[in-house]
C-alpha cells in the first residue's frame, strides 16, 4: 500500500524541493530566500526536515503557527563547523557566529577611549589607545557572551515560541539550565580578569552595569520599551574610556558632561538599532506575549527612528562640544552619523526579515565606523598639534 504521509511527495520552489505537507508556506521565491537567510544556506535547506507545529509543555502555547519548522542541523560551514561537537552548543549560546552584538557593545567603549585620548594630560599615546581598545574588545566578547547566556536562561520558556530563537541551545535542550549557570559564572570570572587589567577606577565604574545585564531579559515581560534597558546596558562603555586613560570624571567637569552626553547618545543609538532588530520577531512576539518598542510603535516606526537619530546626533555633538572638539569631529562623527542613520532609516524594510537583519548587522559598522573615524581624526589632529615638527610621535 502506498504511504499516506503528507511529507512523501515534494514540490519545487526556485529549485528547492519542498514537502507537500508544508502546503501554504513558502509560496513565493522571496519567502524561500527569507527563510534560507534565517535558517541556513540554500545548500543546507534540503537537509531541513518538515514537521507539524508542536506545543511548549512549559507554556501550553503553540511554538509557532507555521507548518514548516526546521529540525536542528549542526553548522556545516564557518567557524562553528570546525569546533568539537561538545563545544558547538556553547559557541552558539554566546553567538560566536553572530558577532554584531559584540561590536555594538564595543563601539561605545571605543568612542569614549578616543574622546578621552584627546583630552588626557598629557595626551594619550597611540600605543595606549590601541592597548586600551584591545582590552575593551576582549571584554566585549566575554561580557556579550555572558549577557546572551543570561538572556537565554531567562527566556528558556519563551524562545521555543519564536521561530528565530526556538533552536537556541537552551531552548532545544542541548544545554541544561544548570550547565548554563556554571558557564555564566566562568564567563563572569573571565570578564573580571580582563577588567582587572585596567586602572582600579574602571572596576568601580564598570561593576554597576552587571545589574542591567542580569535584569534586561525581565524588561520585555513588563514594558514595551525593553530596548531602553538594553541601551542602558550596552552603552555603559561610553563612560569607561575616560578612567581607563586616567581622566578623572569627578575632578574634570567637562569630561563628566561629555561622558554623560556620550552615554545618553549611545542609549538612543541602541534603542534605534534594536527597534529594527525587534521587527524581525514582531509577529511571534505578539503571540508569545513578549513586549517590544516595535510592537508598540509598529505604525509610526520611521518617525520614532528619526527622533532617536536626532537625539543621538545631538547628544554626540554636545559631548564633543563639552571637550572643545573641532570641525574634524563635527564633520566626521556628527555629519557621518547623520548621513548613515538617515540612509538606514530611509531604506530599511520592516516587513522584510532579511532586510532588517542586513541593516542591523551592517549599520553597526557603517554608523559606528563613521563616528569612530571622526573621533580618530580629532585625536590625531590634537596629537599632531602637541608635537614639534622634528619630534616623532611617542609610543
Amino acid at each position: 500500500m502506498a504511504s499516506t504521509s503528507p511529507f512523501r511527495h515534494v514540490r519545487s520552489v526556485s529549485g528547492h524541493r519542498i514537502p507537500h505537507g508544508c502546503k501554504g508556506f513558502l509560496r513565493r521565491p522571496s519567502q524561500l530566500s527569507s527563510y534560507i537567510s534565517q535558517w541556513g544556506s540554500s545548500s543546507d535547506f534540503p537537509a531541513i526536515q518538515c514537521r507539524r507545529s508542536t506545543v511548549s509543555s512549559a507554556t501550553q502555547r503553540p511554538i509557532v503557527d507555521s507548518p514548516l519548522l526546521p529540525e536542528y542541523v549542526p553548522p556545516q560551514s564557518g567557524l562553528l563547523s570546525h569546533l568539537p561537537k561538545s563545544v558547538t552548543p556553547y559557541a552558539e549560546l554566546i553567538r560566536l557566529d553572530k558577532p554584531a552584538g559584540t561590536y555594538y557593545l564595543f563601539f561605545p567603549c571605543l568612542f569614549s577611549t578616543l574622546m578621552a585620548a584627546s583630552v588626557a594630560v598629557p595626551i594619550a599615546s597611540p600605543l595606549s589607545v590601541l592597548g586600551t581598545s584591545a582590552l575593551f574588545l576582549t571584554g566585549a566578547v566575554v561580557m556579550r557572551g555572558a549577557g546572551c547566556t543570561i538572556n537565554d536562561l531567562w527566556d528558556r520558556n519563551l524562545d521555543p515560541q519564536v521561530a528565530r530563537t526556538r533552536l537556541r541551545p537552551i531552548a532545544r535542550r542541548a544545554i541544561t539550565p544548570e550547565a548554563a549557570i556554571v558557564f555564566t559564572g566562568a564567563q563572569l570570572l573571565t570578564g573580571l580578569a580582563v577588567l582587572l587589567q585596567f586602572p582600579t577606577e574602571v572596576f568601580w565604574y564598570a561593576t554597576p552595569s552587571l545589574a542591567f545585564v542580569a535584569t534586561y531579559p525581565l524588561a520585555k515581560r513588563v514594558t514595551h520599551y525593553p530596548q531602553f534597558v538594553l541601551g542602558l546596558t550596552f552603552s555603559w562603555g561610553a563612560m569607561l574610556g575616560f578612567p581607563a586613560l586616567s581622566v578623572d570624571l569627578l575632578a574634570n567637569q567637562s569630561a563628566l558632561i561629555a561622558a554623560a552626553c556620550l552615554y545618553s547618545s549611545n542609549v538612543a543609538w541602541t534603542v534605534l538599532y534594536d527597534m529594527i532588530y525587534a521587527h524581525m520577531d514582531i509577529k511571534d512576539d505578539a503571540k508569545a506575549g513578549i513586549k517590544s518598542i516595535a510592537l508598540r510603535h509598529d505604525k509610526d516606526t520611521k518617525t520614532v527612528l528619526t527622533t532617536l537619530a536626532a537625539v543621538q546626533v545631538g547628544l554626540l555633538g554636545a559631548a564633543g562640544t563639552a571637550l572643545g572638539m573641532g570641525p574634524v569631529f563635527l564633520v566626521g562623527s556628527c555629519g557621518g552619523a547623520v548621513a548613515t542613520l538617515g540612509t538606514m532609516i530611509w531604506r530599511v524594510k520592516f516587513k522584510d526579515v532579511t532586510n532588517c537583519w542586513w541593516w542591523f548587522v551592517n549599520g553597526c559598522w557603517i554608523t559606528g565606523g563613521a563616528i569612530s573615524a571622526g573621533l580618530l581624526g580629532e585625536y590625531y589632529t590634537r596629537l599632531s598639534a602637541t608635537l614639534s615638527p622634528d619630534e616623532p610621535v611617542k609610543t
